[in-house]
């Protein structure tokens, strides 16, 4: 690392000791950059790093709501709008208890550079909050939603800042918020994405994070004499980039084998059943344990972490960060993993990460394989300014043009700067150096 990132990483760690999770995000990234920071002096004079790992603007609010038994519940919300120097703050809304300012700091961090490799004229920013929609009934969630609208309004807008889903916040979410923000600011605009298909929202949006990083891992593989077909896949998580990941890589003639929740783990060696996993988890909103109801030549192990002991040639770990550690990454790679494709933000460890290079395991990190959700995010904004509504085959199109396009940048620049290979400081470098050029032209802002 340069003496300029480690001064600024020493100073973010002195400053930032309890939040791990950002650490970790920053940590990756300005480890990669040495060479962009050796070749261009005058960032460090610009003090460019230290304006990049600091938030433009956080924000912190109560969300007050009423429970179903009339009992007032009160959580924290969050809106960290980290960078806007490309464009205006796009990044998802977060509603799980795990939720708090270090992990909507990391993964605003990592949308800066997410959102960049798009080619896309979008900046980075996240928020959320520490509800947990599950369990509670369509009426609390609407109350919360309505209740965290009520804050963020004043601080988002189509050419300000334009949230979008992310973990428990789906369909249902959105729309409770986008009538709140509507019933508020009598604006009919595109302040959020994964609309409704009948008020805004965009064909493929649903499907767009799990393609996106199925294009991804496809040209990466090609681009190093691979295939997907006749692969065996294992796919964590269950949610809409899980089930949508393992419907496009069985497409590409991969076969997967097993799928996960926040309980455990199914095992199917003869191909997971993905209409059964709709139906339980899009339909029925119901645990994957009761996938071996449907399908009882398949197993179901409690707890999530055994998943990545299962021989596979592609793991797509598509649940939540941190879920592969070095103990799981080891596994994988004695059990022949190829390529590691993350659909998921950050699902790896420093470590495992270190693993799957050392071991010559072709890696996609997330800030550039899961781009597909804010590319096609991006595009449901266009169609909105516009009053337009493209095809589902349109809208895929681009998408695939965009990943594969992300693929190409990141493969340029890890032959430029790094080490051929190395995708994850050449998405690092490649998403940097646009932000940076930005920066740098609009001045000490």
């Amino acid at each position: 690392m340069s003496d300029y990132a480690q001064r600024v990483l020493d100073d973010l760690k002195a400053r930032n000791a309890h939040e791990p999770e950002f650490i970790q995000a920053a940590t990756e990234i300005l480890t990669t950059l040495k060479p962009v920071v050796d070749r261009h002096p005058e960032y460090e004079k610009a003090g460019l790093l230290e304006r990049y790992v600091e938030p433009e603007r956080v924000i912190m609010f109560r969300v007050p709501w009423m429970d179903d038994k009339g009992q007032v519940q009160v959580n924290r919300g969050y809106r960290v709008q980290f960078n806007s120097a490309i464009g205006p703050y796009k990044g998802g809304l977060r509603l799980h208890p795990s939720v708090n300012l270090s992990i909507i700091k990391f993964l605003g961090m990592e949308q800066i550079l997410k959102n960049s490799l798009t080619g896309l004229p979008i900046g980075g920013g996240k928020g959320g909050s520490d509800f947990d929609p599950k369990g509670k009934s369509d009426n609390e969630v609407q109350r919360f939603c309505q209740s965290f609208m009520t804050e963020l309004y004043r601080h988002v807008g189509k050419d300000v800042d334009v949230p979008a889903g992310d973990i428990g916040v789906g369909a249902r979410e959105i729309g409770f918020l986008y009538g709140q923000y509507k019933r508020i600011t009598g604006l009919y605009e595109g302040v959020l994405t994964g609309k409704g298909l009948t008020w805004g929202g965009s064909l493929a949006r649903k499907e767009a994070t799990g393609f996106g990083l199925c294009y991804f891992v496809q040209a990466m593989l090609e681009a190093n004499g691979k295939s997907v077909a006749g692969k065996t896949v294992v796919v964590s998580g269950s949610g809409n980039v899980a089930i949508y990941a393992a419907q496009k890589i069985t497409e590409m003639g991969g076969k997967v084998v097993a799928m996960s929740d926040s309980n455990g783990y199914i095992h199917d060696p003869a191909g997971v059943n993905l209409a059964v996993i709709k139906q339980l988890k899009e339909v029925e909103r119901k645990r994957i344990r009761e996938y071996v109801n449907a399908v009882p030549t398949a197993t179901y192990t409690e707890g999530c972490s055994g998943i990545w002991t299962i021989p596979c040639q592609i793991a797509l770990p598509c649940a939540t960060q941190n879920e592969i550690n070095e103990a799981s990454a080891k596994a994988l790679i004695a059990n022949g993993v190829e390529a590691v494709g993350e659909g998921a933000n950050m699902p790896s460890t420093l470590e495992a990460t270190a693993a799957f290079q050392q071991a010559k395991v072709l890696f996609a990190p997330a800030k550039a394989a899961n781009a597909g959700g804010v590319a096609v995010s991006a595009l449901e904004m266009s169609q909105n300014s516009m009053r337009l509504s493209w095809s589902f085959e349109e809208v895929d199109a681009r998408l695939k043009d965009i990943m594969v396009g992300i693929f190409h940048k990141v493969d340029d620049a890890a032959k430029e700067y790094a080490t051929s290979g190395d995708y994850v400081a050449g998405a690092n470098i490649a998403g940097f150096l646009k932000v940076a050029d930005a920066m740098m032209a609009q001045g000490a802002v």
